[in-house]
């Protein structure tokens, strides 16, 4: 996978290995999610949840964004943002979290630097090691709700599988749906 615009376009992103449970955004979604983005990237601070490999979180910075802070709980998954945050030089933009995103998020803005984030993208797993069907977005929405880390005019980009029912909680809604394949992009901001 590679960044698609700005400062680091074209530049390969180091990946993880296939083992690991890591469901990358395509070119195609990426590019489509970006291409709305873009009027709102320009000076944004991003937070990147179940970030994977890092390649939302880092288009974001490669466009423009202020800072963005990438929370991840696999281990190996964090030392690939790391070396990614370093070979693109954005290490004076990115804060790299080790932490589990379904447990309360309240400490995020003390960790990040950041009270408040414009953009957060959250794409968590689908499935689990044995192949069951997962649903995590609708809690974590909850916790980004509850631990108010959302901008007063920010966005929340959720990409879910099509299956996975996903509602807003008290003081999101949702406003936004764009579907790829068995994927589905969802845009929420504060109700």
């Amino acid at each position: 996978m590679r960044i698609i615009a700005g400062s680091a376009r074209g530049r390969k992103l180091l990946s993880v290995s296939t083992k690991l449970f890591v469901k990358p955004i395509s070119g195609r979604m990426k590019q489509s999610l970006f291409d709305i983005l873009k009027p709102r990237i320009m000076g944004a601070y991003f937070l990147d949840l179940f970030a994977g490999t890092g390649a939302v979180g880092m288009e974001a910075l490669s466009r423009g964004a202020l800072k963005a802070c990438f929370v991840e709980k696999d281990k190996r998954c964090v030392d690939v943002i790391e070396r990614n945050v370093d070979r693109f030089g954005f290490r004076d933009k990115a804060v790299v979290l080790r932490a589990d995103i379904l447990q309360p998020l309240s400490w995020i803005p003390f960790r990040s630097g950041v009270e408040r984030f414009d953009l957060v993208f959250m794409g968590p797993p689908y499935r689990d090691e044995e192949g069951r069907p997962l649903a995590y977005s609708t809690p974590v929405l909850a916790g980004i709700a509850k631990a108010d880390l959302l901008a007063a005019s920010g966005w929340i980009i959720a990409q879910h599988h099509a299956k996975e029912p996903v509602k807003a909680p008290e003081g999101l809604k949702d406003f936004r749906h764009a579907k790829y394949g068995d994927t589905v992009i969802s845009f929420f901001s504060k109700a």
